[in-house]
């Protein structure tokens, strides 16, 4: 059956419930946030320290256990490994409850991290391997849309139990003793991730993987993370360009995700109820909207001739992002600043689903995931890692007072973004020519052809480019 007529019910029930774990990962994620208060008074923290708890104690063991993770991912079956990430983050955010402590938090963090790098390596390498070319950027979209859903529920979820039980100061429970409103928020939103990584591991089968590199017996041949280094470095413009130019775009939407409700909190007097159910709602319709556009917009690109698309894509988002990601800070009215922030929001979302339709796009099957998770480590430790925690040190060691987090994140967001917008389009011309070479190595590599190549013009395809 061609594939333009295809219903592929099965690959779109596999892109929503990987988007349904995406959904919960990010709930148990970002409910942290709105609760900045309350865990600041209780455990006795500076926003530093938060912002240590929020990014780094996070992104660090997502981003380094990505890469074993997405070596397993590439070789053995995904949704067994993913089933596993998601009932491991499921069950560390409730841990998160039980913390007492600085240090307990941010071990607590540290293993939802962990769980959570199973998911988006295995999750892409699957997608890629279900849909044509021609899809992948909507089936990446949609999956993608999970992340903000997420958000916005784990803000309307935070908000609405904090406001139930905003009259009692501490609750009882069964073998854990006294718990406060914001503790009880982490058993809420942890326990029922368990049900969804069961689920996973009993309807969702590995599928069968496309475009595999043989070697000249014909056999697959098995990749390991040295070789999808050395791909990386014989295109080392365009994963430079790609790399960095996606983390500066995450560093601008962490940042607005992670310092929003402190943000509105401390500016406009929102109570973390109202900064819960505001701001769950701008994610839920802005950052969804703008996720699935950017994907559609790559699609639209490629079926318009342009190779470079998922590049192409992301540099018109962070172009459009500039101005409203540093205005909505600036202003003294709530609503011109909920106005800009929703704009912002909006483009702000464009790389989750183009990134990833790049790097697929571009990677050999069997360095899908690991190639994923690199990208992963530079773009977590950079945009969340360091984004979250830079502004913290502003706002901490420079102004010297909470309320300026506003001028805080104006800075950040105006040098991410300009960085984010230079090297995307720089990176659009090195993504075409990178296609070209890969291209070009496929048609010489092949039987019917290899007698026509000489040696030495292969290895010079072959052979790294000087950076």
């Amino acid at each position: 059956m061609n594939s333009s007529t295809r219903r592929y019910t099965y690959e779109w029930y596999v892109v929503a419930i990987c988007m349904l774990a995406y959904v919960f990962s990010f709930i148990d994620r970002q409910v942290l946030a709105l609760m900045i208060e309350p865990i600041k008074r209780d455990l006795h923290l500076s926003d530093t320290q938060f912002s240590l708890l929020h990014g780094f104690a996070f992104s660090l063991f997502y981003a380094v256990m990505g890469m074993p993770i997405a070596y397993l991912a590439d070789r053995f079956a995904r949704p067994r490994i993913i089933a596993s990430g998601i009932a491991l983050w499921s069950v560390a955010t409730t841990a998160c409850g039980m913390s007492q402590s600085f240090v307990h938090m941010f071990i607590s963090r540290m293993s939802v991290g962990v769980g959570e790098a199973a998911l988006s390596p295995g999750t892409y390498s699957m997608l890629a391997d279900l849909f044509p070319k021609a899809k992948l950027g909507r089936a990446v979209g949609v999956y993608s849309l999970g992340s903000f859903i997420g958000g916005g529920i784990a803000f309307l979820v935070g908000g609405y139990v904090i406001a139930l039980l905003k009259h009692a100061s501490t609750f009882t429970l069964p073998f854990i003793g006294d718990v406060r409103a914001w503790q009880i928020t982490f058993f809420i939103v942890g326990l029922p991730g368990l049900l969804i990584a069961l689920l996973f591991k009993l309807t969702v089968r590995d599928p069968k993987r496309q475009g595999l590199a043989q070697d000249d017996a014909g056999r697959v041949q098995r990749v390991s993370m040295t070789d999808s280094l050395r791909f990386i470095a014989s295109h080392g413009k365009t994963f430079f360009c790609h790399y960095l130019g996606f983390s500066f775009y995450a560093m601008t939407l962490y940042c607005l995700m992670s310092w929003s409700p402190a943000f509105y909190m401390r500016h406009f007097g929102f109570t973390p109820v109202e900064a819960g159910y505001t701001l769950g709602t701008v994610m839920l319709v802005a950052n969804t909207a703008g996720v699935f556009c950017g994907g559609w917009l790559s699609d639209w690109l490629l079926r318009r001739g342009h190779s470079d698309a998922p590049m192409r894509a992301a540099a018109i988002g962070a172009a459009c992002m500039f101005v409203p990601a540093i205005a909505f800070a600036q202003t003294a009215s709530l609503n011109a600043s909920l106005a800009w922030l929703v704009v912002a929001m909006f483009f702000a979302s464009f790389p989750l689903a183009t990134s990833a339709a790049a790097m697929q796009t571009l990677a050999p099957n069997q360095m899908r995931a690991q190639i994923s998770a690199t990208f992963l480590l530079v773009s977590n430790l950079i945009g969340l890692g360091l984004g979250t925690t830079v502004v913290a040190l502003i706002t901490d060691k420079v102004f010297g007072s909470p309320l300026a987090v506003g001028h805080s994140m104006t800075i950040i967001n105006a040098i991410a973004t300009a960085l984010a917008v230079v090297l995307l389009c720089l990176g659009c011309k090195q993504f075409r020519a990178s296609l070209e070479r890969e291209a070009l190595k496929a048609r010489i590599t092949e039987p019917a052809e290899i007698t026509l190549a000489p040696k030495q013009e292969i290895n010079a395809i072959d052979a790294p480019k000087p950076f």
